[in-house]
């Protein structure tokens, strides 16, 4: 059991131990449609572990359209994201929440999940406002257009997350295409059945 600490000084010198500087505030937008589906196998709580090294995921949205079930939207809500019910076209909303993000001046990335090239042009407006950009891509189908527009490429296919290195080797000056992150995704029980 946890040891708990009481009293107002306890949790500021708590608090404030857990001050962090130089990491990223995240803004997170999610394709529901696109990729909360049995095939693919997509774990919002491993997404947003992975972007939780990284930095500090401030906004967590899931677009969902009008025919989202009840299980699905609890398990969303149930990960710390809110999930946002569209009655029309889903990729108009995260569109226009996704320019939010680039005139949010608290947002330093925004990160994507999607497979949709529709995205590209707001991949592009965030990196011309100095947003970093990150895309969490789902094979097969996903777009090469935004494989292409993201600072950040990761590749979610056969139960593995996978990222995209363009650096050049220093040996070589060739640019590796795939590496494994860590080691094949961990099999959670993941958002899907939509």
């Amino acid at each position: 059991m946890a040891n708990v600490k009481t009293g107002l000084n306890s949790i500021v010198k708590y608090l404030s131990t857990k001050k962090e500087t130089g990491r990223r505030s995240i803004g997170l937008l999610v394709d529901g449609p696109n990729v909360l589906r049995k095939e693919f196998n997509v774990n919002l709580e491993e997404i947003r572990d992975v972007l939780k090294e990284y930095g500090n995921v401030k906004i967590g949205r899931v677009f969902l359209n009008q025919y989202a079930s009840d299980k699905l939207v609890e398990a969303i809500e149930n990960n710390g994201f809110e999930p946002i019910i569209c009655s029309s076209d889903v990729d108009v909303r995260l569109a226009v929440e996704g320019m939010e993000l680039v005139y949010n001046p608290t947002i330093d990335t925004m990160a994507l999940v999607t497979r949709d090239a529709d995205f590209k042009p707001l991949l592009n407006k965030a990196n011309e406002h100095g947003k970093e950009t990150i895309i969490f891509g789902v094979e097969p189908g996903f777009s090469t257009a935004l494989r292409n527009s993201a600072d950040y490429v990761i590749i979610l296919e056969n139960d593995q997350m996978n990222y995209e290195d363009m650096e050049p080797e220093e040996d070589t000056g060739v640019a590796r295409d795939k590496e494994i992150v860590q080691n094949s995704r961990k099999k959670k029980d993941a958002l899907i059945d939509y």
